[in-house]
């Protein structure tokens, strides 16, 4: 069989549980401010003064704390899901 078929017919990742689907969300919000914080930063360090740099700053460090725990928990959801999925053939 071919390489492109058999991938084809092997599951890539598990279904998105309501858990992960909020933190992959959590995840793209986090992001895109992360983005308009450092892309705004002199703008904001004008209005706010020196506490916007620590502002962008933190929301830099949950956005990486966040993004860890995201893919940590989404690779171990699919490596059950593709071992379940495993085991599952290996019986049929």
């Amino acid at each position: 069989m071919p390489l492109w078929l058999d991938m084809m017919k092997t599951p890539m990742a598990a279904p998105e549980t309501d858990e992960l689907r909020g933190m992959r969300r959590t995840f793209q919000v986090l992001c895109v401010a992360s983005a308009l914080g450092v892309l705004s930063i002199s703008t904001l360090v004008q209005l706010f003064g020196r506490p916007a740099s620590f502002m962008v700053a933190a929301l830099l460090a949950v956005t990486a704390l966040h993004t860890t725990l995201y893919v940590f928990r989404k690779n171990r959801a699919d490596n059950a899901y593709l071992d379940a999925a495993t085991s599952s053939e290996e019986v049929a």
